[in-house]
């Protein structure tokens, strides 16, 4: 498995084991990772602070460069809010760890001409499908429902 989207599933589990979403994200630029974080909405009564968000966050103040060398690794399809991130700042690829469970706007990100790379890896299928079936409400909430 990639390195970088285990990283995000070690994410996922923390955002889990803190009560939280089983959602991570990494960014990577140039074979390093510069920024990681989870779905931080139930910990921070957050209404923003998904694991995509949490992860450009940590990631810190990245030049337009940075970015459009970077790939965005995120055990989620990202959604409307992530995606617009995604295209707010022009990084041209997304790795996503499953679409099953949850599917964001990925034909409008291909559109824009960013790549998409859907690995359906069984862990992230798993994780999200155990959560959604323990909390739905907690999940219904997260993506708008």
């Amino acid at each position: 498995m990639d390195r970088f989207l285990q990283a995000a599933i070690e994410e996922a589990k923390k955002g889990l084991a803190e009560g939280g979403i089983p959602i991570g994200s990494v960014l990577a630029i140039e074979g390093e990772i510069v920024g990681r974080g989870h779905n931080l909405r139930v910990q921070n009564g957050s209404a923003i602070l998904h694991a995509e968000m949490t992860c450009l966050e940590n990631a810190g103040r990245l030049t337009a460069g940075d970015y459009r060398r970077a790939v965005l690794y995120s055990t989620l399809s990202p959604c409307d809010m992530c995606s617009g991130a995604v295209l707010l700042y022009g990084i041209p690829k997304v790795v996503v760890g499953e679409n099953r469970t949850f599917r964001g706007p990925e034909d409008y990100l291909r559109s824009r001409g960013v790549v998409l790379e859907i690995c359906n890896d069984a862990e992230c299928i798993r994780l999200m499908q155990e959560f959604v079936r323990a909390r739905p409400q907690l999940w219904n909430e997260d993506i708008g429902a």
